[in-house]
């Protein structure tokens, strides 16, 4: 196995320990060893040593998962090293749409009204899904389908071109909303229903074109999903 490492600079790294893992099939539980070496001798792991908290977290400091003091504003519902879930409440919201998905142009850069929404963001992945209150949801909360195209039956956004921030911080959450809005909606991504609208997703959007008023939530299809479960899932 070859393994290559950039850290940017010349580092000079020595070995000086070893975990190891016990397994029974359903439990696990792991020991630290100190590496030592005998003068002439090749070096040893020495006796194992329970694993304390403090070194966990040194050692996830190491791989690059230490994550820096943020203050939290209130549309955050998770924040993790590797994840960040928040809500948006309704508003209004301008859409593109790609000239194959809106030949006659009626829809591209008009304003609609939204429902509330609920953003994660995994890694480099962005996922979305709506609400049917426009109130900050709690863990039992039951999500809605994200009423738009290019958006997956498990709410993964497909990005294609959208230019979406470099980071997933919380300062950097307007950036992800700007880059989703902002990309064009081109097509339906996968065996999703995107609305209980008679006339589909055109129709939904087509009848709000530049109105003000309120996105009818009884037209989003059910998620069949809970908060917590679209945050643990993926």
């Amino acid at each position: 196995m070859e393994v290559y490492l950039n850290l940017g600079a010349e580092h000079k790294f020595g070995l000086t320990a070893g975990l190891l893992i016990y397994t029974d099939g359903s439990r696990s539980f792991a020991t630290l060893h100190e590496v030592r070496k005998e003068r002439g001798g090749a070096p040893y792991l020495a006796e194992g040593q329970p694993l304390t908290t403090a070194f966990l977290r040194t050692l996830a400091e190491g791989l690059g998962s230490r994550m820096q003091p943020e203050i939290l504003p209130g549309a955050v519902l998770v924040r993790t090293p590797d994840l960040l879930v928040w809500w948006s409440p309704a508003k209004q919201r301008p859409m593109f749409f790609s000239p194959q998905g809106d030949p006659d142009r009626v829809l591209n850069g008009k304003r609609f009204p939204h429902p509330a929404l609920v953003f994660k963001v995994a890694g480099r992945e962005l996922y979305v899904r709506a609400l049917s209150a426009n109130e900050r949801p709690t863990a039992t909360t039951r999500l809605k389908t994200a009423p738009y195209w290019n958006v997956g039956q498990d709410g993964r956004v497909c990005q294609g071109s959208m230019r979406a921030p470099e980071e997933s911080s919380v300062a950097s959450m307007d950036g992800w909303e700007r880059a989703f809005f902002r990309s064009e909606f081109t097509h339906v991504l996968g065996a999703v229903r995107l609305t209980k609208h008679p006339d589909g997703f055109l129709g939904l959007w087509k009848g709000f074109a530049g109105r003000r008023r309120r996105f009818p939530v009884e037209l989003l299809t059910d998620a069949r999903q809970s908060l917590a479960e679209f945050v643990s899932e993926g």
